[in-house]
């Protein structure tokens, strides 16, 4: 396998930046997930690493060798793709061996790549049916086979679990990280699925507008966002988001002077000197355990429930205070009705605070 770098990339499509200068260094073995909306930027560069665009400036190196002018077919790379891209009129055999039969490879290689890739899938039980006779799933698994039975350097894969139902998009999360403990392969991944990002990746690249936003591991990206934008694409649901007041005190006052949150002496010496502040809260943070909220005074919330969500092992609570909606993220025995009041409470230390021009964390 390989490195892969990414040095100052521009891509433009006429007048339309799409990529802005992006470096980006992906090492040998590591599988990192590009992530973010769509239009974002993320599928262009990815086939700006497989040839299949051309930079308009920078350099892109697999390994130690300059590819910009190396056809996608020497770049030692392999694709899967959203729609599988699979040949109606071949079998599982001939479509995984297709591109090994093209390569001119001995008969006896292809049928040992072939089948040793089918074995780690689990579907050399396939090997002889056409594509129409297999599931969403086994699609899938063909399509991964045939990439694997390449031994590229580097695995390019855009959203390949996009078309599957929720349970098979849980099941095959697990086999590709499995396939890439096994492989020790180097990935680069792109999904608009933060989930998947986060329990694939990694290091994860989160981008916007065709520029990177974040690079970091998923639980630094979690844990310590760095702007607004990353802190409300990265969890689900979005992280709450008010524009406070610092007063006097050692104090943030929002939600239009409803509510105040008591700082602690390092946050507000962080945040000395500043008139506003964007508060973020995530809603798993957001507690109403009875003990919780007595222990925290300096946060404590009263709203009146609206929405309740009952999802099995949490309950998803959507409240607003003068205007403002959030979301809280409690545990399944939180049996609430719209109407009812609501104590919450968060730990000062789960407080995000963002500069209110630039929207980046504040330290």
């Amino acid at each position: 396998m390989a490195r892969v770098y990414l040095e100052h990339i521009e891509k433009n499509f006429g007048s339309t930046r799409v990529v802005k200068d992006l470096t980006l260094e992906i090492k040998d073995e590591e599988f990192v997930v590009l992530v973010g909306p769509s239009g974002c930027g993320k599928t262009t560069t990815l086939r700006l690493i497989a040839g299949l665009e051309e930079v308009t400036a920078g350099r892109i190196y697999i390994g130690d060798r300059l590819v910009n002018d190396v056809a996608p077919k020497d770049r030692d790379i392999a694709m899967v793709f959203q729609n599988y891209a699979l040949y109606p009129h071949m079998n599982v055999f001939e479509n995984m061996a297709f591109g090994l039969k093209l390569r001119r490879l001995p008969r006896a290689e292809v049928e040992r790549r072939v089948r040793a890739a089918a074995e780690r899938l689990g579907i050399v039980h396939l090997l002889s049916r056409r594509p129409r006779e297999l599931s969403g799933g086994q699609r899938q698994r063909v399509a991964l086979g045939r990439a694997v039975v390449r031994q590229p350097q580097v695995f390019l894969m855009d959203e390949p679990l996009s078309n599957l139902d929720a349970r098979l998009r849980v099941d095959m999360r697990a086999e590709l990280a499995r396939l890439h403990r096994e492989l020790k392969a180097t990935i680069v991944y792109v999904t608009h699925d933060q989930v998947e990002a986060m329990t694939m990746g990694d290091r994860i690249v989160v981008m916007k507008d065709g520029v990177v936003q974040q690079v970091a591991a998923p639980r630094a990206v979690y844990e310590h966002p760095a702007n607004v934008f990353v802190a409300g694409f990265i969890g689900s649901p979005p992280m709450n988001f008010f524009t406070a007041a610092v007063t006097s005190g050692r104090h943030l006052a929002f939600a239009g002077g409803r509510a105040r949150f008591g700082l602690t002496e390092a946050q507000a010496t962080a945040l000395a000197g500043r008139e506003q502040v964007i508060l973020g809260i995530r809603p798993e943070d957001l507690r109403a355990e009875v003990d919780f909220v007595t222990a925290h005074p300096e946060t404590a919330l009263e709203a009146t429930v609206e929405v309740v969500e009952p999802l099995g092992a949490e309950t998803l609570v959507h409240f607003s205070l003068d205007g403002a909606q959030l979301v809280a993220r409690l545990g399944a025995a939180a049996a609430l009705r719209a109407g009812e009041r609501l104590h919450l409470a968060v730990a000062p230390e789960r407080l995000h605070f963002f500069d209110v021009e630039t929207e980046k964390a504040l330290p």
